[in-house]
């Protein structure tokens, strides 16, 4: 019997840097009647409040979801209000470290924008992401930028080389997340497994990045058992399936 299902954010639930569709919000509303959510994204927590807060209900039910922002490198829980259990935050040093590595990668991948909108690499205290166009890039344009995830693991390969002593994930439409070492989305797995008393046999993954590379990935590895998705449409079916399985209210 699954105790916890847990989600990807970004292409997941919702498109990336977007509100949930109000179909996906209803279901998770349902899904949070009858068991225990987790999310855990890439995204600062600012992109949780934004995306996915907004549409869920402030009552009870939250008491029902554990959110993990920065690739599971934060904690969050409900007790009358959101509060962080942990945070593993980078150094200045190895933030420098990451920063000038991914500007070189960059470079000699070849693939700089030539228009970008906003901030392209972004401090998320316990995570740096690379954002191709920029961290407020239209979705249109981020969505036809690397389909097919080439351009990402091409920087990836370099960065491979420059930090390997670092985490580095393909993350969502444009992105790259890099954290500590061993700190990943099989971290916040652990995390969460310790937290909740709850085994990774009752665990069910949903991701749209369950590739070798992606940010998805590790949660497979660890042996959570991992729903691909290509988009929220997918999970929109996923939800609904598991909604009939377990017996919504």
């Amino acid at each position: 019997m699954k105790k916890l299902i847990v989600f990807d954010l970004d292409g997941t639930l919702a498109p990336s840097k977007s509100s949930l569709a109000p179909t996906t919000a209803c279901l998770l509303r349902e899904l949070l009647d009858i068991i225990q959510v987790a999310v855990i994204s890439g995204g600062a927590w600012t992109q949780f409040e934004k995306q996915l807060l907004t549409d869920l209900p402030h009552d009870s039910r939250l008491a029902n979801l554990c959110l993990l922002p920065t690739c599971g490198t934060k904690f969050f829980q409900y007790k009358d209000k959101w509060v962080e259990l942990y945070s593993e935050d980078l150094t200045p040093e190895q933030k420098k470290k990451i920063i000038d590595a991914l500007k070189n990668a960059e470079a000699e991948a070849g693939y700089q924008a030539d228009n970008v909108w906003g901030s392209v690499i972004e401090d998320r205290g316990s995570q740096v992401t690379f954002s191709a166009l920029g961290q407020q890039a239209p979705l249109a344009e981020k969505v036809k930028w690397d389909p097919e995830f080439t351009k990402r693991k091409k920087i990836t390969a370099i960065l491979a080389t420059l930090i390997p002593e670092f985490s580095v994930r393909i993350g969502g439409a444009t992105s790259i997340d890099v954290t500590k070492p061993g700190i990943d989305k099989a971290y916040g797995i652990g995390k969460l497994r310790d937290t909740l008393h709850i085994s990774l046999k009752e665990m069910v993954y949903i991701g749209d990045a369950l590739f070798p590379g992606g940010n998805d990935y590790p949660a497979e590895q660890i042996g959570v058992v991992s729903i691909p998705v290509k988009g929220p449409d997918d999970t929109n079916v996923v939800i609904t399936t598991m909604l009939a399985c377990l017996g919504s209210k």
